[in-house]
């Protein structure tokens, strides 16, 4: 895929992000959480934008917060028009690579334990099981704790 950016997310990129995440109703975030995301100093919230003639759109999204050496993958959402097209392996090596620049060792995240594809792509990360938390989402669906080492 060319003529893509990941670039740090901005108040204005909210009605696409906001359009992208209810594409995906297991992890559903507010235009609030996004917001309050943004304004944590240990938050980064990023997306990724595809040239598309002489526009702009926004294709995919990740936010996650670093705290001394560890970091948590909090949210990563790809447009259902660019699923399996490599979007959500690109943010994910944008993730650990900038984490990795900052000093990242562990690296956490929790996932649906229905969402095969996202738990798929995290072990093509190397990240690994660590935990499962009972009725975590929406008190029907147990939360995959996954870590990963660097």
């Amino acid at each position: 895929m060319e003529n893509i950016a990941i670039e740090k997310m901005d108040i204005k990129d909210l009605d696409d992000v906001g359009s992208i995440e209810r594409s995906n109703p297991l992890t559903l975030w507010s235009k609030e959480m996004f917001i309050e995301e943004m304004r944590n100093p240990f938050a980064y919230c990023f997306v990724m934008r595809k040239e598309e003639g002489t526009e702009l759109r926004v294709i995919g999204f990740i936010c996650f917060r670093n705290v001394l050496e560890e970091s948590e993958l909090l949210n990563i959402c790809v447009h259902s028009d660019y699923r399996r097209r490599g979007v959500g392996r690109k943010l994910m090596h944008f993730y650990v690579e900038f984490c990795r620049q900052r000093g990242i060792e562990t690296f956490h995240l929790e996932v649906n334990i229905s969402n095969h594809s996202a738990i798929h792509l995290y072990r093509l990360f190397s990240y690994e099981s660590s935990g499962r938390r009972k009725n975590f989402y929406q008190g029907m669906f147990d939360a995959l704790l996954m870590t990963k080492q660097v």
